[in-house]
């Protein structure tokens, strides 16, 4: 029988689930072209970040003052431009440009953490062509002065902003250490989000302590962590009506039947197709559409959803019974010398 991987994701009809997560991958058009030309169900951009809109400002200021220091100590811990691949005003044009390669909706992507005029430039996104944008929240909550109420408030006060601007559909994308994930969800759906993201990864640094320094390395990641997300997909996509996507963990076919099953509408690639090249994702639907005739399914909607909170036969699973149980169920292996 045929099957039907089709999918929505932020209103629009995909046909089928896998995409291109935010991440160099759409950095130049021969990439993006073969993207397409193996079929994947949108493209997502990398981020442009809160501080390079902030130094880009900064800079503008200081030429029409012509204060040359007036900002010097604000500048010394923020990047300099030449430390991002895109400036604004090249992101905007590598916008435009996707935008007039490829058939398949484009997903601008804004990255940052406060309140502030960096947020107007999504409607220059907007204006560039993108189909939606994707809202990146990566934030270290290192200020004992700032609640967690006051943090996830800040998060929604982001949105909302943007909400009021612009009339594409807007995606949050999260990481998972929020005090109560569920309320900041329920919070994020009334302010207008049309989609959540599953999850922000937090690339912690390391230490040499040889050197007395702090090295930074980006890790690719691997399926160890697809488990919590497997979690709060399951948990949230029986209590909102948000699309969700899974960022984080998928590598095969199977890891992306485990996103479904719990209740994503998108899985965004990025380690894998990194390691494997953007022919990847044609194998990924192939293999997806064979797993789900051998196993019965004939669409891809009749399957997701069928593992989360709601709908799973043991409920408990997601609840703090597994915790329990789990922690029972190590057993000591046997010695050296056992039969």
């Amino acid at each position: 029988m045929a099957v039907d991987l089709r999918t929505t994701y932020l209103g629009f009809e995909l046909p089928h689930p896998f995409m291109p997560g935010a991440s160099p991958l759409a950095d130049d058009l021969d990439s993006v072209r073969r993207l397409e030309d193996a079929h994947a169900a949108a493209i997502v951009l990398r981020s442009l970040f809160e501080e390079q809109l902030e130094v880009e400002a900064r800079a503008l200021l200081e030429h029409a003052e012509s204060h040359e220091e007036s900002c010097a100590e604000a500048r010394s811990y923020l990047p300099g431009r030449m430390a991002f691949v895109f400036g604004p005003d090249e992101y905007l044009e590598q916008v435009r440009r996707v935008k007039d390669a490829v058939r398949v909706p484009v997903i601008g992507s804004l990255n940052g953490t406060t309140l502030g005029g960096w947020l107007e430039f999504a409607k220059l996104i907007q204006q560039a062509g993108a189909d939606a944008l994707e809202l990146n929240i990566y934030d270290v909550a290192a200020d004992p002065r700032r609640t967690s109420g006051e943090i996830e408030t800040e998060v929604v006060a982001m949105l909302q902003e943007l909400r009021r601007e612009m009339r594409i559909p807007i995606a949050v994308k999260l990481s998972p250490f929020y005090t109560s994930l569920p309320h900041l969800a329920a919070r994020l759906e009334g302010a207008g989000a049309n989609g959540l993201v599953l999850f922000n990864r937090l690339y912690q640094p390391d230490i040499d302590p040889e050197a007395l320094e702090i090295r930074r390395r980006l890790r690719l990641s691997d399926t160890r962590e697809l488990p919590l997300r497997l979690l709060w997909l399951g948990v949230l996509s029986a209590q909102r009506q948000l699309d969700l996507a899974v960022s984080g963990g998928v590598h095969t076919a199977v890891d992306a039947v485990k996103a479904v099953m719990a209740g994503a509408h998108a899985v965004q690639l990025v380690s894998c197709l990194l390691r494997r090249g953007p022919r990847y994702l044609a194998t990924l639907q192939r293999e997806l559409a064979q797993w789900l005739e051998e196993h019965g399914y004939d669409s891809l909607a009749r399957m997701r959803g069928s593992m989360n909170l709601g709908r799973c036969p043991d409920p408990r699973a997601f609840e703090r019974a597994n915790y329990m149980e789990v922690l029972q169920s190590w057993e000591k292996p046997p010695g050296p010398g056992a039969a």
